[in-house]
């Protein structure tokens, strides 16, 4: 079924190829039922036209007798002025899609056409509104969207600047590091040398760190002591002096 339907709606064109399996099989079965079933509609619905249009015909066709029989009026006995007015007035008709021509049917498809039109335009001025509202807002969003890719830019600069900030640090970092290390190697190795030579092992580096932590250790120890000694700086030298003035001292108190 759907090979003969795809040959008949190719016609003499060869029909496309496709996988065929059990998908596409039902697939296309499926968009035949639809086509076969729209096309029985639209066969159905010219049919309806052809019977509206032959009904229309016989109708006209006895009002045209109607008038020729009794008024002896025609199209060709017409004037042109009528002719245009009679034209007019189908082409009316037509267009506001009345069943006949009364003035009842035009006042009624044109009060119908005129809410339609107000109805139109108010949802035209709802629209409106709306996009109004929208543009603003995409303006605003744009707006944003802008400033935050500046900062966005922004920020990758500064991150780039202390990157390369941060690269030369590690750089010189590493740098001294390695100066630190060849510089303690070098010391290393004049020590060495100066000690092959008889240099005395309390020079050395090691030792003079050693003695100026020791040398820092007595300060500290020492400095209360001098504060205690500070009050007999005044004194004499002499013992005998000294006994006189304590005496004096004690004698005033």
């Amino acid at each position: 079924q759907v090979t003969l339907w795809l040959k008949k709606l190719c016609g003499d064109k060869p029909v496309p190829k496709y996988e065929v399996n059990e998908r596409t099989v039902e697939i296309l079965h499926e968009v035949m039922e639809c086509n076969e079933e729209r096309d029985r509609d639209v066969l159905l619905l010219i049919e309806d036209m052809k019977d509206q249009a032959t009904k229309y015909e016989e109708e006209a066709k006895y009002w045209q007798d109607i008038l020729e029989e009794s008024l002896g009026l025609s199209v060709d006995s017409l004037s042109e002025e009528a002719t245009t007015d009679l034209n007019d007035l189908v082409e009316s008709a037509m267009a506001l899609e009345v069943g006949d021509t009364s003035l009842a049917s035009f006042y009624s498809a044109i009060n119908d056409m005129t809410s339609e039109l107000l109805e139109t335009e108010s949802k035209n001025q709802e629209m409106e509104l709306k996009l109004k509202t929208l543009t603003k807002k995409l303006t605003s969003a744009l707006k944003m969207e802008k400033q935050l890719e500046e900062d966005i830019e922004k920020i990758v600069e500064s991150q780039k600047a202390e990157e390369a900030k941060a690269e030369s640090r590690s750089k010189n970092l590493i740098f001294l590091e390695k100066k630190s290390e060849d510089l303690k190697i070098s010391i290393k190795e004049a020590e060495e040398k100066l000690i092959a030579a008889g240099l005395d092992q309390s020079l050395t580096h090691e030792a003079l760190v050693k003695l100026s932590e020791e040398l820092a250790a007595l300060q500290k120890k020492v400095e209360p002591l001098k504060k205690e000694v500070e009050s007999y700086y005044d004194l004499p030298p002499s013992i005998a002096l000294a006994r006189v003035v304590v005496e004096e001292a004690r004698m005033e108190l």
